[in-house]
């Protein structure tokens, strides 16, 4: 077998063997409800689940598209905000020293807390997508904080050296550095901004304000409705794996030419 023979063989098994393990994972669930004449409102089949999805795609894709639209601007504004803080940061150690602490105590305080009362002093789009920034700033802004730390001394030296500026320090060899951290952190935070969305729409459906996918979940649960409730949330997982492909592609596409994360994928 030539290498390139095997190198096809080996991306092929890494699309099929996925593929395959969820094909037999759907006709064990179906074999089993089947076999066991389990309810619908207690286990419903995927062929059922298949079948709501498609009576009811009108209602649930308005839902998706709320929630699509808070998981991006929340992406959107903890990508710009945490980047730009942990430039700040990288400018003076004092910032950083007043600043952090409160960042890590928004990071661990759970979401689930803060969501209701986002809702009390804020407008409920507003309060969806505040929910959203909150989940997923903490990873970008670490992981460029880590990134414009990460320089190589010796090239810092030689940079001091040659007196170049602390602009062209920064665009010329802190950037560079800190490149495939901040898009490690933009991948963690691409799923956890989805997380704030739900987290948030929930709180905000309890409150009789809900239009999202897991609005849709809570008041399928409410009326058992348990087919469409496992619609809604088989198109909150696509969703995700749609966000992490996609940042992970745009991560590949800049890195692919000079960064070892990425050099060996093309082999």
């Amino acid at each position: 077998m030539t290498p390139g023979a095997g190198t096809d063989l080996a991306r092929a098994v890494k699309i099929v063997l996925p593929l395959a393990t969820l094909a037999a994972g759907v006709a064990l669930w179906e074999t089993v409800v089947r076999l066991n004449a389990i309810p619908v409102y207690v286990l419903p089949a995927p062929s059922v689940v298949f079948t709501t999805l498609i009576e009811d795609w009108p209602v649930l894709s308005s839902s998706l598209w709320v929630t699509l639209a808070t998981t991006v601007q929340g992406f959107v504004a903890a990508a710009i905000g945490g980047i730009a803080l942990a430039l700040l940061f990288s400018r003076s150690a004092w910032l950083e020293y007043a600043l952090l602490p409160y960042a890590v105590i928004l990071q661990v305080t759970p979401v689930i807390a803060i969501a209701p009362l986002l809702l009390i002093y804020l407008p409920q789009p507003v309060a969806v997508v505040v929910c959203a920034f909150i989940v997923a700033f903490f990873p970008v802004l670490s992981n460029t904080a880590l990134g414009l730390k990460s320089v190589d001394r010796n090239l810092a030296g030689l940079f001091a050296l040659y007196g170049a500026s602390r602009w062209q320090t920064l665009v010329r060899l802190q950037g560079p550095a800190a490149l495939p951290h901040i898009l490690g952190g933009l991948r963690i935070a691409g799923g956890l901004s989805l997380i704030g969305a739900v987290v948030a729409e929930i709180a905000a459906g309890s409150a009789g304000a809900g239009s999202g996918l897991a609005y849709r979940i809570a008041e399928s649960g409410y009326r058992l409705n348990i087919p469409r409730m496992f619609a809604a949330l088989l198109l909150l997982a696509v969703a995700g794996i749609v966000i992490y492909l996609a940042l992970s592609l745009a991560s590949y596409l800049v890195l692919r030419r000079w960064h070892e994360s990425a050099l060996g994928k093309d082999d």
